[in-house]
């Protein structure tokens, strides 16, 4: 059926391919040529789905320029019951990729063209990332319906592959370098014979033949600037009008076209001034602008994309293992639980794992944001994602690789940055209407000085089209919060919602559970009281002797304080469920346990055991008629914690302390950090009516909670922390999850929350106050064309690299 279809063509659309283009895509195992980046996006997401048998049992070609409105129905294939778009019985979502993002206006004009169509519930782009995040009703609305209204505005969508992602952008980034290159190059030379016209105009010395001469070749090299360089601009304002909207592009294609045709009349008349240098400069100034911003965006993304490819493609199977150790090259998607896989240096391991073979250093920067590797040794886990980084390790798989705690922080991530807090909302409408505003203010200037001076109507109505910088204020806070974000992630904290920085930063409490949060979650050795004569060294070395076989927690508290090896040995060990062990170390029967169990061979106690003990868990160790010593244990405070409490009081932010211990202990950990406000005994709905008693009075709520136990009131609080790792993640309830289990990060998160809104400030205060000064001295005749197109520039320029600084820690 194929033989209607010719083969010189487009192989998607039937249309000519252009002489010199690079499009193609490889199907059923032939590059096939495309004529244009859409049909070459399209055709590669089919073979992607596996549908290439569209292609060999087709009898026409896919509809092509003439309905360009209409998504071809081959990416209707995309239906509500694919797995990849479930999210419950009544609603669907995805993340996609959109290509074709010039601007922050992009992003303002997707987002509201999706909000008009029926059924979609959310519609989140997120201009750093470039990955639009969709909700929808399943009964309302189908993929092809989202991707047909992204289409319709002038952008191709598809579901978000980073593979393909990162080669897109890559893709973009050369075609922009070129057109800068282009118009640079116009400039240059259109700007060899203006300088010498403005000379010689001045004494006279240019003859009308030469002045025209002169003007014909700024036009032949106006051209390219015009016809290639300047195309983003008029894209963006066609797929603007076309919605029937104003974005940031219409005034911007407005001014540059307003400068080429006035210059172009008067070419071909010989009267009048032409703006061929003006417009030249300011295409290629804009397009710096815009290729700065590019970049920034690009590294305001950088660590969410070293994290999207992270997860290795392919896995190195051992279907023999033991017998054969022979590895086999297998896709990572494919592994099964238990199956046994080699990890050499520095490969990622695919899915989570426990080490059967093989001691190695594994580097956990992506998920913890840890830079030193930590070792690992055989029966230990090790997370999918971590990076091999000495000797080859011989693991069995513990779960899919779609199951890992990578892919789970990949889940998370999907959830980061798709949506806005609300002064990003704020400077998006402020910044549409500003449009508006601008091209009425533009039709009222210009009428004024053609009734006052007609000669400089024109120049003026250019200038204020151009000096405008609706851009600035839009970029103002997505850059700032991308650049924060990315900071932040790569010191272990994932930001999921897009509230976090600017609710922690006007948040009036904070609440921090303790176990686990404040304290590290688990017991240490805190003191040795000596009863009886031995040395409180010798003490401890027979206690941990008699442990040393023990995975009880107290077991592990005291073999770390008394080091890794003990210089004892025990033997004929006798465990008693929940009192105790009993055993011989060199030569003398020995007990440690609780006190009942001691006292058995010790005797009756030494005085009162429950004195000084203060909440802290005592463990004794005793012989025959002796008691020993005490060891009191308790959940110790971690290191950082009387800091982090300190500076929320320094900030004027009051701290509280909601803990499900008993009131004794609780009170105790908070008197030691200096808390007033200290509750324990607290189940988790009533940690969650105490929250939400203090937002009933008008405080704003900031969590910091262990995520397994804490749901409830994480997902309550105004802003909340989860303190998680690992499988933790795919449960978190959070806003923030702290990768790195360190509660100096809510520290950092709160002082860079500080850093963002103050750069956030400075960055709309830099764009108000530069639109209300140039704007109306260009309308008052003191700015030119080319050097409003240097202050538009300048702007943005200025708002960028302030917000980048962000990405400092």
């Amino acid at each position: 059926m194929n033989a209607v279809l010719q083969p010189s063509a487009c192989f998607h659309c039937g249309l000519p391919v252009p002489s010199g283009s690079n499009w193609n895509v490889t199907i059923d195992d032939v590059p096939r040529a495309m004529c244009c980046p859409g049909c070459e996006a399209v055709a590669q997401t089919i073979v992607d789905i596996g549908q290439s048998a569209y292609y060999r049992d087709r009898d026409e070609y896919a509809v092509n320029a003439a309905g360009a409105a209409m998504v071809p129905p081959e990416l209707r294939l995309y239906s509500n019951d694919d797995a990849q778009f479930a999210r419950d019985a009544s609603s669907c979502e995805a993340t996609l990729s959109v290509e074709g993002i010039r601007c922050a206006a992009c992003v303002w004009l997707i987002e509201r063209q999706l909000t008009r169509l029926p059924g979609v519930q959310a519609a989140s782009l997120n201009v750093a990332t470039e990955r639009l995040y969709v909700r929808w009703s399943r009964a309302e609305c189908e993929p092809g319906d989202i991707l047909q209204a992204v289409r319709q505005v002038g952008y191709t969508a598809y579901p978000y592959d980073a593979v393909r992602h990162g080669e897109r952008l890559q893709k973009a980034s050369k075609t922009l370098g070129r057109q800068l290159f282009v118009a640079g190059l116009s400039m240059m030379q259109v700007m060899m014979y203006v300088a010498p016209s403005y000379l010689a105009a001045e004494d006279g010395t240019l003859d009308e033949n030469m002045a025209s001469l002169m003007r014909w070749a700024s036009l032949l090299l106006t051209l390219p600037a015009i016809c290639y360089s300047a195309m983003p601009f008029f894209q963006g304002a066609w797929a603007s009008l076309r919605a029937r909207t104003l974005g940031m592009d219409v005034p911007v294609a407005l001014g540059i076209l307003a400068a080429f045709f006035g210059s172009l009349v008067a070419t071909f008349t010989g009267r009048g001034e032409v703006y061929y240098d003006s417009a030249t400069m300011f295409i290629f100034l804009l397009l710096c602008s815009r290729y700065f911003e590019l970049q920034a965006r690009r590294k305001a993304a950088s660590a969410l994309e070293r994290l999207q490819h992270a997860l290795p493609a392919s896995a190195s199977l051992m279907a023999g293992f033991p017998a054969n150790r022979a590895t086999t090259l297998v896709p990572a998607g494919s592994l099964a639980v238990g199956d046994i896989i080699l990890v050499k240096p520095g490969e990622a391991i695919a899915a989570d794992s426990v080490i059967i073979e093989g001691t190695s250093a594994l580097d956990l920067s992506l998920l913890t944001g840890e830079s030193a590797a930590q070792r690992r040794k055989t029966g230990e886990r090790v997370p999918g994602g971590a990076i091999n980084a000495s000797a080859a390790l011989i693991l069995r798989v513990l779960k899919p690789a779609r199951e890992s705690t990578l892919s789970d922080l990949l889940k998370l991530i999907e959830r980061a940055g798709s949506g806005k807090p609300q002064i990003a909302q704020w400077a998006d409408k402020v910044a549409a209407w500003f449009v508006l505003g601008l091209l009425l203010f533009a039709v009222a200037v210009f009428a004024f000085w053609s009734w006052h001076d007609p000669a400089q109507a024109w120049p003026v109505a250019i200038a204020v089209l151009v000096v405008s910088c609706p851009c600035a204020l839009s970029l103002a806070t997505p850059t700032a919060l991308a650049a924060a974000t990315d900071s932040l992630l790569r010191r272990g904290v994932l930001i999921v919602q897009p509230h976090v920085l600017e609710t922690l930063h006007r948040a009036t409490h904070i609440v921090f559970d303790k176990t686990g949060t404040l304290t590290l979650g688990r017991p240490v050795l805190k003191q040795i009281e000596g009863l009886d004569g031995m040395t409180e060294d010798d003490c401890l070395q027979v206690a941990a002797a008699l442990e040393a076989g023990s995975a009880h927690p107290l077991a592990q508290a005291i073999l770390a304080a008394a080091g890794e090896t003990p210089r004892m040995l025990a033997e004929q060990l006798q465990e008693v469920q929940g009192q105790g062990l009993e055993g011989i170390v060199d030569g003398v029967r020995y007990r440690l346990g609780n006190a009942a169990f001691v006292a058995a061979v010790a005797g009756p106690p030494l005085g009162d055991t429950a004195v000084g003990m203060q909440g802290m868990t005592p463990l004794y160790l005793g012989t025959q008629g002796r008691w020993l010593t005490r060891f009191l244990l308790s959940d110790a405070l971690r290191p950082e914690a009387r800091d982090v409490v300190a500076y929320f009081h320094r900030r004027g932010k009051q701290v509280v302390l909601l803990s499900g211990d008993q009131e004794a202990l609780t009170q105790s950990v908070a008197a030691e950090l200096g808390i007033a406000t200290a509750c324990g005994e607290c189940l988790p709905d009533e940690k969650l009516d105490f929250v939400q008693q203090l937002q009933a009075t008008g405080a704003v709520v900031a969590m910091v909670g262990d995520g397994i136990n804490d749901a409830a009131v994480l997902s309550g609080a105004d802003v909340s922390f989860a303190m998680g790792s690992g499988a933790a993640l795919a449960q978190a309830h959070a806003d923030t999850v702290l990768l790195s289990s360190q509660l100096v990060s809510v520290l950092d998160t709160a002082k860079t929350a500080a850093r963002s809104m103050r750069i956030i400030r400075e960055n709309l205060g830099w764009a108000t106050l530069y639109n209300l000064t140039a704007i109306p001295a260009a309308a008052l005749g003191f700015l030119n064309p080319w050097l409003s197109g240097v202050g538009m520039a300048a702007s943005s320029a200025v708002v960028i690299a302030n917000a980048l600084r962000l990405r400092k820690a």
